[in-house]
């Protein structure tokens, strides 16, 4: 029994992912999908990622995850992931995202989720082309949400995550899902073979298709700025 039911379990990990790369017609479904889900994340103040947790960001990735099972439940999906640098917002890196967990999933979901890396070496991990499994490699946590967390902020995790489903926002905890590199999808998108750290460290040119997302980015430091009342 219990065999069936991690060969269902590892079946439903399969399809989640294979699900979301079916629906995504290539990398730029997931820039523009990145852009879309950091207004989203903004609609609301009250229950939006504090602008100080944004302002310090040192990098953001951005996944659309498709969860499906019955009581042991797999999750998947695409998105990108980006970095600060001296000019501003990198290019953005293709990841897909996978994990096995347990709770009363029955269905499919698809949610929107944002993982904020506090840190140079939460960006240094996702810069390796290594798998990264959150809680294993890097500490994670549930990031605060609202006005009432804007200052003060001090991380007590390599990273907060957030997500929306169904018009629900929350900071959850993502403990134990992979994030693995998309290296061919980034070798489509830029041209040529490049890597995770060539990109995130700002030395790869963006294809101009990705411009949307860096202004959305921008918009969102101008937001952090002026609610703060204060710049890096």
């Amino acid at each position: 029994m219990k065999l069936i039911i991690l060969f269902s379990t590892l079946l439903t990990l399969i399809a989640a992912f294979h699900s979301s790369a079916v629906f995504a017609a290539g990398m730029q479904d997931d820039v523009n999908q990145a852009a879309t889900i950091i207004q989203r994340f903004d609609t609301i103040p009250e229950e939006s990622i504090p602008a100080a947790v944004l302002r310090d960001a040192k990098g953001l990735a951005i996944v659309t995850v498709t969860k499906a099972g019955f009581i042991l439940s797999g999750r998947g999906g695409t998105g990108v992931v980006v970095a600060r640098t001296g000019k501003g917002w990198s290019g953005p890196s293709a990841i897909g995202t996978g994990g096995v967990g347990f709770g009363p999933q029955i269905g499919v979901e698809v949610t929107e989720t944002v993982i904020v890396l506090n840190t140079d070496d939460a960006v240094k991990a996702f810069s390796r082309g290594a798998n990264v499994q959150l809680g294993a490699d890097l500490s994670v946590a549930a990031g605060p949400i609202g006005r009432t967390a804007e200052a003060g902020i001090t991380p007590i995790a390599a990273v907060y995550t957030y997500s929306r489903s169904q018009g629900l926002f929350a900071g959850v905890s993502l403990e134990g899902t992979v994030v693995a590199t998309r290296n061919e999808a980034n070798a489509n998108y830029y041209g040529r073979s490049v890597t995770p750290e060539q990109i995130l460290a700002g030395h790869v040119t963006p294809p101009a298709d990705a411009l949307g997302l860096e202004r959305v980015l921008a918009a969102a430091d101008r937001r952090s700025c002026a609610t703060l009342m204060a710049c890096n």
